[in-house]
């Protein structure tokens, strides 16, 4: 009987989610649900799950979310908002889109012949286990369809929730190469709370790693990015490769912010409204994408002393893509 009363009404694809805020904005997105994070939630359906790159340690990535409610303003991924006529700035963190189909999805391309089992990066360019994970749980999903196929994932977040899909993860590990790649950029407290203002307090995704590498999981954390003058002290490095270390990380990266398309517009609009006095720094450091070479060698410098007061025996991993 119910079937009678289903008209049909599909979650639109994300091109005619594209065509239609190019035509009428984004607040003609009537559909999209707002939450007590007072965000706004769009579902979709994608056509595709497995997205190819060049130029990146693997050749897959896998995103079931678009935007995300962490807000990180150093975040690389809001330039991937301005190819979807979208903002940069507060759309980024305000209008999620949800691709509800997506687990299933991803297992018919699995599923698929000719699927090699080539490296994938899963969240690359949203964060996973951003809080509205809780409710869909497309990321457990994706992992459980990972798992049945045994293909080989590199995983980012900085969403503690990672924890409560240990068991998948665990069974993975034990088909394939999973590996987790925890954010923590800084624990400086006040780098915190200006720079990510949706995120997790670093303490609580520092206890997400000890779970993680208790449960036999192979967890490493990401310094990604070091924001020139907000945690670029030597202090406050030393202080947040130390907590890494009491973590039990299995391995460290780090890497200086780079600002590019919508982040670097963002970034500056930041600045000139709540540090006005370092805009002029910022745009000589910041001539182009990057730093310069001698200003990033410096920093690596202190990065590379302190991994060696800390964590002697720990491997330094390669970052496996522009990370948040």
């Amino acid at each position: 009987m119910d079937a009678l009363f289903d008209l049909g009404c599909k979650p639109p694809t994300t091109k005619m989610i594209a065509l239609q805020v190019r035509e009428h904005g984004s607040e003609s997105l009537d559909q999209a649900q707002r939450r007590a994070d007072e965000a706004r939630y769009q579902e979709i359906t994608c056509r595709s799950a497995l997205n190819p790159v060049k130029g990146m340690p693997f050749a897959w990535t896998l995103n079931p979310y678009r935007g995300c409610t962490h807000g990180c303003h150093y975040c690389f991924a809001r330039r991937y908002q301005t190819q979807f006529e979208l903002g940069p700035d507060d759309e980024f963190s305000s209008l999620i889109f949800v691709k509800t189909n997506f687990a299933d999805v991803l297992r018919r391309e699995l599923d698929k012949p000719s699927w090699a089992k080539e490296s994938i990066g899963f969240g690359t360019a949203t964060d996973p286990y951003q809080p509205i994970e809780g409710t869909y749980k497309l990321s457990r999903g994706t992992l459980e369809a990972l798992r049945d196929a045994a293909s080989p994932v590199g995983i980012v977040t900085k969403g503690p929730m990672i924890v409560r899909d240990k068991d998948v993860l665990q069974d993975l590990s034990k088909r394939t190469t999973c590996r987790v790649h925890i954010s923590i950029p800084t624990v400086d407290e006040d780098a915190w709370e200006k720079l990510e203002p949706g995120v997790a307090h670093p303490n609580q995704r520092l206890r997400a790693v000890r779970e993680l590498v208790d449960a036999g999981i192979d967890c490493g954390v990401l310094m990604a990015p070091i924001v020139p003058g907000f945690s670029t002290q030597p202090a406050k490095m030393e202080r947040t490769i130390k907590a890494i270390a009491e973590s039990g990380a299995r391995s460290v990266g780090a890497m200086v912010m780079h600002l590019e398309g919508g982040t670097r517009e963002h970034f500056m609009m930041m600045l000139q409204r709540e540090y006005p006095e370092m805009v002029a720094k910022y745009t000589q450091l910041y001539a182009s994408k990057y730093v310069p070479k001698d200003y990033d060698k410096r920093v690596q410098e202190v990065v590379s002393l302190m991994r060696a007061r800390y964590l002697p025996n720990i491997r330094k991993r390669a970052e496996p893509t522009d990370l948040r």
